[in-house]
């Protein structure tokens, strides 16, 4: 399992308040944290590649937004936060698979707002990131896909970004993470129709990013230290849990493990 992350750089520190992160990371442990997150991830078995990004903006530290991977090679897409437009354009040419088409003009969509359940059913969630032209056009680039969009609620606002993966993110092909209760019904019964269960996330590990899991091959995942009860869950649901210290690169930056990673080869979460 190839994996792209695009590692911090000490310039990128002084764009964190115009991008909105909590407060200022310190960039010797944001960098330490991100080379201990790289070496969990090679821990776990996947194959690390380094992408530069766009210099400067600390947002681009989280791969996973700017580009989706499809069976077919990958989409720049057009992030709904103005201060990453630039981003797909700078992850481009790091990307090991050919570019099929971009997003352009009012076409607004995040890598966030993306998970493939399956193969071929991709799940969008149409949020203050993600437009209607966005995922339309999602549509349109890849027509043998069953896509299925999903109305999020307003949460705390334009201001606080609430991605689909906040929600939810597969383990495996027959397992998912996710938080119920800001979940939409539809999406909740399009799991139960595909016979996919369900790990909890509990309502006090919801803003510490419970739901925020990396599905790794070998029934592993990927997942930011703090969260214990949903750690235990995923640990009875049969998950072995890795965890990774994270108050520089994820905490401050709201991105968990699923923000900082893009996996390149394209299957569902947690397939080899």
């Amino acid at each position: 399992m190839r994996i792209l992350v695009r590692p911090p750089a000490a310039e990128d520190v002084k764009s964190w308040q115009k991008l909105g992160w909590r407060s200022e990371p310190d960039p010797a442990r944001l960098a330490d944290e991100h080379v201990r997150f790289r070496a969990a991830l090679a821990d776990a078995g996947a194959e690390v590649l380094e992408a530069h990004g766009e210099p400067g903006n600390l947002d681009s530290i989280y791969v996973y937004d700017p580009v989706l991977v499809t069976p077919q090679g990958a989409i720049l897409l057009q992030p709904g936060k103005v201060g990453r437009r630039d981003e797909p354009g700078a992850l481009a040419p790091d990307l090991p698979l050919p570019v099929l088409g971009r997003l352009e003009g009012t076409e607004l969509a995040e890598g966030g707002d993306t998970v493939w359940l399956d193969e071929r059913t991709l799940l969008v969630g149409h949020t203050y990131r993600t437009n209607p032209a966005g995922i339309e056009a999602l549509r349109r680039l890849l027509p043998e896909a069953e896509l299925l969009a999903f109305h999020l609620p307003h949460f705390h606002g334009r201001g606080e970004v609430l991605h689909l993966r906040s929600l939810l993110n597969p383990l495996t092909p027959e397992l998912v993470v996710a938080y119920p209760p800001l979940l939409p019904v539809p999406l909740v019964e399009l799991l139960e129709e595909r016979g996919v269960g369900v790990v909890e996330v509990p309502d006090e590990e919801f803003e510490t990013m419970g739901p925020n899991v990396l599905g790794l091959p070998g029934g592993r995942a990927l997942a930011l230290a703090g969260n214990r009860v949903t750690r235990q869950r995923l640990e009875t649901a049969g998950v072995e849990v890795v965890e990774y210290e994270g108050d520089e690169i994820s905490r401050k930056g709201d991105g968990g493990p699923t923000c900082l990673t893009l996996p390149v080869d394209f299957g569902p979460a947690g397939s080899s």
